[in-house]
């Protein structure tokens, strides 16, 4: 099997006890950002992953894992607009959107145009954008945490935002099964998941350890791991779903994902 990793801080929790106390046989772990990830689940590189949520919308021959996602219900830290304007004032200006992703980016066009009632211009970011030449810039996961290298004027952080505006946390990823795996890869798929569980039990349990090697492992992060770990969902609640079917609504009578007509899950 194929196991897609975000190799991401936010991502790290479910991946700990696979990586450093027992490795699963005949699986491969495949570290990426979400937007490779989603590509390759999309063309069936992957068995298995945990991808950008809006992705399930053009993946439609996957399941989604019930039990896990990466959510946040408000304030996350790790998906922020960098602006040197206010919000309100960006409209026709340059905003680079982050290529890492695809979740954040049609949340904050959502969060612009249907509640700020402004509309940038446009414009594809590295993951690690400058703004020299821009109004503004989305910056997620680990690139979102680091010592910026200058000062900038307006940070939103747009888990906050959108539950500010909605009343709705924000499903950020979601874990995909792939059609073929669910048929031929079941017992592989339960070692998955019972590493996933033992591993969120280590974040519970042995929290000290776990955040050490996620720190090493990120060195570059300068946000408090621990603080960012309690900021952070990760089991699929019913309120959970219930967010990620509004954003689906949201994002589909806008225009920026394709319709999905009810999420079918693993299992």
């Amino acid at each position: 099997m194929k196991l897609g990793y975000i190799d991401y801080l936010n991502c790290y929790p479910f991946y700990h006890h696979m990586m450093t106390k027992r490795p699963l046989d005949r699986i491969g772990v495949v570290p990426a950002y979400p937007s490779a990830l989603n590509a390759m689940m999309r063309d069936g590189s992957l068995d298995m992953s945990p991808v950008s949520s809006a992705a399930y919308a053009d993946v439609r021959d996957a399941l989604i894992l019930p039990g896990f996602c990466l959510s946040s219900i408000g304030y996350v830290r790790s998906v922020v607009l960098l602006s040197r304007v206010p919000i309100e004032e960006l409209d026709g200006r340059q905003l680079g959107l982050s290529t890492a992703s695809q979740t954040s980016v049609v949340l904050l066009k959502m969060l612009l145009e249907r509640h700020y009632g402004v509309r940038p211009e446009y414009v594809e970011s590295p993951p690690r954008p400058s703004l020299l030449g821009m109004d503004a810039a989305l910056v997620i996961g680990n690139e979102a945490m680091m010592h910026e290298a200058e000062p900038i004027p307006y940070t939103y952080d747009l888990g906050d935002l959108w539950l500010r505006k909605t009343g709705h946390p924000v499903v950020f990823a979601v874990f995909l099964v792939g059609q073929n795996a669910a048929r031929t890869m079941r017992a592989d798929i339960e070692r998955v998941v019972e590493s996933y569980g033992e591993s969120l039990a280590c974040l519970r349990n042995e929290r000290s350890a776990l955040i050490e090697a996620a720190r090493l492992r990120y060195p570059d992060v300068a946000y408090d791991i621990d603080t960012y770990y309690r900021l952070l969902r990760f089991e699929f609640t019913d309120e959970l779903k219930g967010a990620l079917e509004y954003y689906y609504e949201q994002a589909g009578e806008m225009g920026f994902l394709p319709g999905v007509d009810g999420i079918r899950y693993y299992g």
